[in-house]
C-alpha cells in the first residue's frame, strides 16, 4: 500500500556512480546498478537520509511523494538473502582459495626487486587475498599493516608490488560489483577482532572505486576505531595520480 511520506530520491544527472552511498545505507536499499545508484524498492528506504551525507555530488536528498511503506520485515528477509548470497563456501569443498596460508618462510622476508634471474620478485606474504575469502582469525591479520586494494589497481600499476605489497596484509576487491555491506561487516570483524596497525587504501581514478573509502569509512566508525587512512589513486595509464591521508573514526 502506498502513502506519503518521506523517501529518499536520486537524481541521476548529479549522480557518478562513486557508490559511497551504498554502505552508509543500514538497510541495503541503494545499489550501484547501470554505473548509477538505483533505490532497489521502495520499502527498503527508511527516510532517513543517512545516505545523503556520503553523496559528494549532492545527488541524494530526501522528498514526501506516495511511496511504498517502509517494511522493516523485508529489509531483515533482503539481507538475509545477500549475506547468504554473498557467504564464502564451506573449507569442506577443499578449494585451495579458502585454504589461510603463510607464504613468507625465511627464505623469503625481506625481498625486495629483481631476483638473480632477472624476474621481479613476489613480496605476497599470504593467501587468500580477496576481501571475500580472508576470515577475521586469520593469524597474518594480527598486528598486520593492511593493504585494501581495488583489484583493477593491481592490475594497472606496473610496480604494485615492489611500491606496495611489502610488510602488508594485501586484501583485494572491486567496490562496485562485490556486496558493499558484506564489505562493512567483514572489515568491522576484522578491526574488532585484530590489533590493526595501519590501514592503507589503493584505487584507481574511476569514479566507482572511490566507494572502497566510504565502506572502510563506515567499518572503522562501527567498530569503535580510529585510523588515519592512507589513500593512492592509480591512474588507467598506471601512474600514481595522489597521496593522502584522511583520519576515521571515534574523534575524528
Amino acid at each position: 500500500m502506498k502513502l506519503l511520506r518521506k523517501i529518499i530520491e536520486i537524481d541521476e544527472e548529479l549522480c557518478d556512480g562513486c557508490g559511497q552511498c551504498v554502505p552508509a545505507c543500514e538497510e541495503g536499499a541503494i545499489e550501484i546498478i547501470g554505473g548509477k545508484a538505483r533505490l532497489v524498492a521502495e520499502k527498503y528506504c527508511d527516510g532517513l537520509g543517512a545516505c545523503m551525507g556520503e553523496c559528494p555530488t549532492g545527488a541524494l536528498k530526501i522528498v514526501e511523494r506516495e511511496a511504498e511503506d517502509f517494511d522493516e520485515l523485508a529489509v531483515e528477509q533482503y539481507l538475509k538473502a545477500r549475506r547468504a548470497e554473498s557467504a564464502v563456501p564451506g573449507a569442506a569443498c577443499g578449494c585451495p582459495s579458502e585454504q589461510v596460508a603463510d607464504l613468507k618462510p625465511a627464505g623469503r622476508q625481506g625481498l625486495s626487486g629483481p631476483s638473480l634471474s632477472g624476474t621481479s620478485v613476489s613480496l605476497l606474504g599470504h593467501w587468500p587475498i580477496q576481501i571475500r575469502l580472508i576470515p577475521a582469525h586469520a593469524p597474518f591479520l594480527k598486528n598486520a599493516d593492511l593493504l585494501i586494494t581495488a583489484d583493477c589497481a593491481a592490475a594497472a600499476c606496473p610496480d604494485y608490488h615492489q611500491r606496495f605489497v611489502k610488510g602488508k596484509v594485501v586484501m583485494l576487491g572491486c567496490p562496485k560489483f562485490d556486496d558493499a555491506t558484506d564489505y562493512v561487516k567483514r572489515f568491522r570483524e576484522i578491526l574488532e577482532k585484530n590489533s590493526i596497525r595501519s590501514i592503507s587504501i589503493v584505487i584507481m581514478e574511476v569514479p566507482c572505486c572511490s566507494a572502497m573509502i566510504g565502506i572502510i569509512k563506515k567499518a572503522i566508525e562501527d567498530s569503535g576505531t580510529h585510523f588515519q587512512v592512507r589513500k593512492t589513486v592509480i591512474g588507467l595509464k598506471g601512474a600514481v595520480l595522489r597521496e593522502e591521508a584522511e583520519t576515521f573514526g571515534k574523534g575524528s
